[in-house]
C-alpha cells in the first residue's frame, strides 16, 4: 500500500505558485471550489516512489492574518486540515516581502518547505542568495527552483517526503519582537495555556501573536471556548 502525504502550497500572489503545482501534479488534477464559498480550489496527486502526495493548492496571500477571504481559507486549512508539509513558494526576486508568510507559518510550528523559485530571475539581477545560509537562519529547507523550466522539482519533491518522514531535523527558529512585545505575549500565552482546548491544533505563542494583533477570528474562536 502507497504511504499518504497531504501537503499544500502557499505563497504570495504572482510568485509562480500555479506553475510548481502543475509541475508537480501534471493532468493529475482537480479543480472545484472551497466549501461555501465561490473561491477556486485546486487538487492534485503525485506518485513517488511508494508515496502518493495529495498536493492542495491554497489561495494566493500575503499573510495568514484573516482580513480577506483567501487568507481565512488558507489559514483555516492549515490549522484546521493539518497538512503534513506546508510548501511556501517564495519568489526569490523579491525575498523580503515574501518572507513575511514564510514567518507566519513558522510562527505556527508547520513542517515547513521552501521552494525558492524564480531563482533565474533573480540571478539576473544580479542577486545571489545563500540558500544553506538562508536555510540556517530560518529553520528551514529552502530548495531553489524555476518553475518555468521546472528545474529543482525532484530535489523539492524528495525534500517533502523527507520533511514528511521526520527525516530533516533543523534547529526551530522563535521570530522575537523585544522585550516589551515578548513580556505580554508570555502573559496572554500563560493565560492560554491554562485551557488545553484553546491550544489543540495551535501553539499557544500563535494564539496569543494573534491576539495580540487584534485578529477577529482568533479572537471569536477564544471568546467561543471561554463561554
Amino acid at each position: 500500500m502507497p504511504q499518504k502525504i497531504t501537503i499544500a502550497l502557499a505563497g504570495n500572489p504572482n510568485a509562480g505558485k500555479t506553475t510548481i503545482f502543475n509541475n508537480l501534479t501534471g493532468a493529475r488534477q482537480h479543480v472545484g471550489n472551497w466549501p461555501g464559498v465561490t473561491v477556486e480550489k485546486k487538487e492534485g496527486v503525485l506518485k513517488h516512489n511508494d508515496y502518493d502526495i495529495y498536493v492542495v493548492d491554497l489561495p494566493g496571500t500575503y499573510s495568514l492574518t484573516a482580513y480577506s477571504l483567501d487568507e481565512i481559507i488558507a489559514r483555516n486549512f492549515v490549522v484546521e486540515e493539518s497538512p503534513d508539509v506546508v510548501v511556501n513558494i517564495v519568489d526569490a526576486s523579491n525575498l523580503e516581502r515574501n518572507l513575511y508568510l514564510t514567518t507566519q507559518f513558522m510562527e505556527l510550528g508547520v513542517k515547513l518547505v521552501i521552494a525558492l523559485n524564480m531563482s533565474d530571475l533573480a540571478e539576473a539581477r544580479g542577486q545571489k542568495i545563500d540558500t544553506k545560509k538562508l536555510s540556517d537562519f530560518l529553520g528551514v529547507p529552502v530548495i531553489p527552483t524555476v518553475g518555468h523550466k521546472n528545474k529543482g522539482t525532484d530535489v523539492l519533491i524528495q525534500t517533502i517526503v523527507d520533511m514528511a518522514d521526520g527525516k530533516i531535523n533543523l534547529d526551530r527558529v522563535t521570530i522575537g519582537y523585544g522585550e516589551e512585545v515578548e513580556e505580554e505575549i508570555q502573559k496572554i500565552e500563560d493565560l492560554i495555556q491554562r485551557d488545553g482546548a484553546l491550544t489543540q491544533g495551535c501553539p499557544s505563542r500563535w494564539l496569543a501573536l494573534k491576539l495580540l494583533e487584534g485578529d477577529e477570528e482568533v479572537t471569536k474562536k477564544v471568546t467561543e471556548e471561554e463561554t
